[in-house]
């Protein structure tokens, strides 16, 4: 049964953030906005939407390990995963706006979080600086929009769709089709979150461990989607966009409302503050020198991401069950495998800055 209510709840929020972003992007572009600003805030957004809908529910019922790592894990997930997956697929482009703005922005956020994080929580004015600054980063991602190339608008509007086409072109359509999804949203958070708390008893996992993995990979599949489908489609921005553009919201938006529905601060386990998010951090850190070396995230730079992905999640589940083995795994980590990594990442970034002052 447990596993029956895990499903049902999964795929409520999976069809759910479909019928939200579907309706949401349609009346969006009925009252005139761009396809470009659709794709940056109502698709991202609506993607992240179950994120948003499991921790919020998390943190009302002061289930606060679980609201927290799942925006962790989540992100952890985005980068390591979808983008290791995506470019394993096929070469990922990396459009310059992403380098120099969204990446060092999400970069940013991802510091932030950390530091607000140190006190052992997140505070309600935690996570009104949150809600603050997204509204902020929204509304400047919409003037910001206006200034954009056509092709890149054309881009974006082979993957949001036309206004005035389709079955959903109609505005009784789309608002059914808004409220809809808002309710599978909430019910599928409900689903979710209880079979999760079962599942963690069952399995003698703690919550925070079952929100990083479990409830992390099932509330990102709608990222997956998205972003192996650009892949495959040759749609350059849209692929690593969405994985950047996800990653910010999920802390603004999906950690700073919980942190406000909350009835109290969302307090953090040992293990998440000395490991989890810095690990996330780390992550969104290391897309910056990926990215910048040739605009471009090669197959084998995939598939390490990929690997470290799998690396984590073993380290979590070996760490849970308190494997013998846990101490040689993560003194082969920490002393071969992350060093090895960083003097790779040195060595490409100084030769692409090196390639760049010669002109090869």
């Amino acid at each position: 049964m447990t596993f029956l209510l895990f499903g049902l709840g999964l795929v409520a929020l999976i069809a759910g953030a479909e019928l939200l972003v579907r309706g949401a992007s349609k009346l969006a572009l009925s009252f005139g906005l761009s396809p470009l600003v659709v794709g940056l805030t109502i698709v991202a957004f609506g993607t992240s939407s179950p994120e948003l809908a499991v921790s919020v529910q998390s943190a009302w019922n002061g289930k606060t390990d679980m609201a927290v790592a799942n925006v962790v894990g989540s992100n952890i997930f985005n980068v390591l995963f979808i983008l290791g997956l995506s470019a394993m697929i096929t070469p990922l482009l990396v459009d310059k706006q992403l380098i120099r703005q969204e990446v060092p922005i999400m970069i940013g956020v991802s510091l932030l979080f950390a530091a607000l994080t140190l006190d052992g929580g997140v505070s309600f004015s935690d996570g009104a600086i949150f809600v603050a600054l997204m509204i902020g980063y929204t509304t400047f991602l919409i003037i910001q929009s206006r200034r954009q190339t056509k092709a890149l608008n054309d881009e974006y509007a082979d993957s949001v769709g036309e206004k005035s086409t389709g079955w959903d072109a109609t505005l009784p359509v789309q608002l059914v089709l808004i409220v809809a999804g808002l309710g599978l949203l909430v019910l599928g958070s409900n689903l979710l979150v209880d079979a999760a708390i079962v599942f963690a008893r069952q399995l003698g996992l703690s919550e925070a461990v079952i929100g990083l993995t479990i409830i992390a990979a099932g509330t990102s599949l709608p990222e997956v989607a998205a972003s192996v489908t650009a892949a495959l489609r040759g749609q350059r921005d849209i692929a690593v966009g969405n994985v950047v553009g996800s990653c910010t919201f999920n802390i603004l938006c999906a950690l700073g409302v919980s942190a406000l529905v909350a009835p109290s601060a969302l307090t953090l386990p040992p293990s998440m503050l000395a490991f989890d998010i810095p690990v996330m951090t780390a992550v969104a850190i290391a897309c910056l020198p990926i990215f910048m070396t040739g605009n471009l995230i090669a197959r084998w730079e995939g598939a390490l991401f990929f690997a470290y992905y799998v690396a984590y999640t073993l380290y979590l589940i070996m760490a849970a069950k308190e494997h013998d083995a846990l101490g040689d795994y993560a003194f082969v980590m920490q002393t071969i495998a992350l060093p090895l990594t960083a003097i790779t990442l040195v060595i490409i970034v100084v030769r692409h800055l090196r390639g760049r002052r010669t002109g090869v």
